[in-house]
This record gives C-alpha cells, sequence and structure tokens, in this order.
C-alpha cells in the first residue's frame, strides 16, 4: 500500500517538473516504480532540487555536448597540460557569451598581464620639477601640512631605512584619495545631473597609477605578516577619515594629498641614495614595471624608483591645483581635469 502511494505521488511530482531532466520515454525516473519506501520517500524529498528554477541555464544536453566536444578536443594533450600544472588552457563557460581578451605586444608575444591593457602603458616623463613644494598659508594649509608630518614620523620610526617594505605601506595609503575623491565627484554627479570636467576619470587614474606602484613593489619586497596586518590598520583608519575630510572640505583633502605626495618625493629620494650608495641591491626591475612603463628590458630597481617618483610629483601637483581651484571658490568641474596627467 505504501509503495502504491509513494508511486502515485511520484507520478504526480513528475508532471510539475521540468520535462527536460526527465526520461523521454515514460516522463519518470526509470526505477522508481517498485522501489522501497524509503527510497521513494528519499527520491520525493529531493525532487524540487532538479526543479526548473534550480537548473542551469544550459540543458543537460547542452552540458553534455559542451563535455564530449571538450574531451575530443582536448584529447592527450589536456592531460599533458593538466600534468605540467598548466591552467593556460583553462576558459571559462560563459552562457552570456562575453569573449575573454586575447592580447599581444609589439612584438608578437602574449600579454600576460592582467591587472593592466597595453593602451594603459606610457614613458614617465621624468623631467617634472621635483623641489616644488606649496608653502602653507592659511590655516587649513597648515593644519595639512602638519598633519601629514606628524603622520611620517611612526612610519620612519616603524620602517627606518627599509625603503622597499616603506614604499609597499606608503602606495597603499596613497591609494586611497584618489579613489574616494573619484566616487564622491561621482555620486556627486548623479545627484545633480551634470558633468565633472574630467575629475571622476582623473582622480580614478591616480588611484589605479598608485595601485601599480603597489603591485611592482610587492615584487621586490615581500613584506612580513605583521607588516600586512599594519595594512589592514591604516587603510581602514584613513579611509574613513579622508572619506569624512573629503565631505567635509575638498580643499582640505587634496591639500592632504598634495602634502603627502611631497613626503612621497622625498622617500624615494632617499630610496634612490640608499641604492646609490650599495646599502640596496640595484636587482632587476620586475616584468610588470617594464611592460608598464615601457622601460627598457635591462632596466633595474634603480630606473623604477625613478619613474615612480616622477609619477609622484604629477600626483602633487594635480591635488595642489585641485585645492587651489576650491580656494577660488570655484569646483572641479569649472577647470578642465588634467587626465593622462601623471
Amino acid at each position: 500500500m505504501a509503495t502504491r502511494v509513494a508511486t502515485t505521488i511520484v507520478r504526480s511530482l513528475t508532471r510539475q517538473t521540468s520535462p527536460r531532466l526527465l526520461s523521454t520515454a515514460t516522463g519518470t525516473s526509470p526505477g522508481l516504480v517498485g522501489a522501497e519506501p524509503a527510497v521513494a520517500t528519499w527520491w520525493i524529498m529531493s525532487a524540487p532540487v532538479f526543479g526548473a528554477r534550480n537548473a542551469s541555464t544550459m540543458t543537460l544536453a547542452e552540458k553534455e555536448q559542451k563535455e564530449q566536444k571538450e574531451e575530443a578536443v582536448g584529447g592527450g594533450g589536456g592531460a599533458t597540460e593538466a600534468a605540467a600544472g598548466g591552467q593556460k588552457g583553462k576558459e571559462v563557460a560563459s552562457y552570456w557569451g562575453v569573449p575573454p581578451s586575447r592580447l599581444t605586444k609589439e612584438d608578437g608575444s602574449e600579454w600576460k598581464w592582467n591587472c593592466f591593457r597595453p593602451w594603459e602603458t606610457y614613458e614617465a616623463d621624468l623631467s617634472i620639477d621635483l623641489k616644488k613644494h606649496h608653502v602653507p598659508k592659511t590655516f587649513l594649509d597648515k593644519f595639512a601640512y602638519w598633519t601629514v608630518k606628524s603622520l611620517r614620523l611612526p612610519t620612519d620610526i616603524f620602517f627606518q631605512r627599509r625603503y622597499g617594505c616603506r614604499a609597499m605601506m606608503l602606495e597603499t595609503v596613497a591609494a586611497v584619495p584618489g579613489m574616494v575623491g573619484g566616487m564622491l565627484l561621482h555620486c556627486k554627479s548623479l545627484r545633480r545631473f551634470e558633468p565633472s570636467g574630467g575629475w571622476i576619470k582623473a582622480l580614478l587614474e591616480e588611484a589605479e597609477n598608485e595601485r601599480m606602484h603597489l603591485m611592482t613593489f610587492m615584487e621586490v619586497a615581500k613584506p612580513k605578516w605583521y607588516e600586512r596586518a599594519l595594512v589592514f590598520a591604516v587603510q581602514g583608519i584613513f579611509f574613513n577619515a579622508y572619506f569624512v575630510a573629503y565631505l567635509a572640505s575638498p580643499k582640505l583633502a587634496h591639500r592632504i594629498t598634495g602634502y603627502l605626495e611631497e613626503e612621497a618625493i622625498h622617500s624615494y629620494t632617499e630610496f634612490l641614495k640608499e641604492l646609490d650608495a650599495g646599502n640596496i641591491e640595484n636587482v632587476k626591475a620586475p616584468a610588470i614595471a617594464i611592460d608598464y612603463w615601457r622601460l627598457p628590458a635591462n632596466s633595474t630597481l634603480r630606473d623604477v624608483v625613478m619613474v615612480v617618483r616622477a609619477d609622484e610629483a604629477h600626483h602633487r601637483d594635480v591635488n595642489h591645483f585641485a585645492s587651489d581651484i576650491h580656494y577660488q571658490g570655484l569646483e572641479l568641474k569649472d577647470s578642465p581635469a588634467p587626465i593622462g596627467y601623471h
């Protein structure tokens, strides 16, 4: 009697489930009729999992065809590649048809970087004046200047002359202002239905450039666990503090960033002195730096520090300029943004 009831319920449920997932011969799952009550009850409890709403966007037939095709194409080569530990041949199967990009360098070799593209590379302008300094005159300027100076003291104590790790910490902080400023200007542009004058892109471009500095120095300096923990703490505090500062006074926020970049120039100048004195080994430049700044193949760490320092000088100019715009009673959108000014 229990078996009949279970079979009846099973047949009722199979009529409600997706027909693609059932046998085309009977419309029911083979082997259930005459099964033990416990087995039938288990199948009933599991049946909703196979419903159409929980199914993949691919049908089972399409999946089987895809797997057979992959096996036919892969053959023995796939097994050899897997044995070699290569993941190169693996691709994400997408129902939406979004093609993965296939990029090459000018010499035809494969472009191996996913964090930036060939059209985002550039040659740094090393002719920029590194000695320019904004003399603080107003109260806000002095507040920004001494705030940055006070932040330098614990950094000097903690890192001392380990400039590789110091650069790593510096870039995790330096990449925050551009992202915060760009995000807030983006939201402001949406609220007011007005353009930004290109400043959203300029600030996000700055943040991305600073992030690439970090990706480069991560290849040079391997941070210890407590240095990584320090990054978490400093970034969490600085992000929120800068966010509030930008909401309260954009001219103060940009002035703080300008002075931060001046300190960065000083730190990289000291880095260069240590390299020239032989206290830090002038190793070969990381491959990511050679491709990002279009450096010669035989470039060294000193060449990388030179281009990074030039970038920081450009960011110094952009942020002091942005602060000056606000000091004149204007908004950033009133002046064209220096897009591409690294």
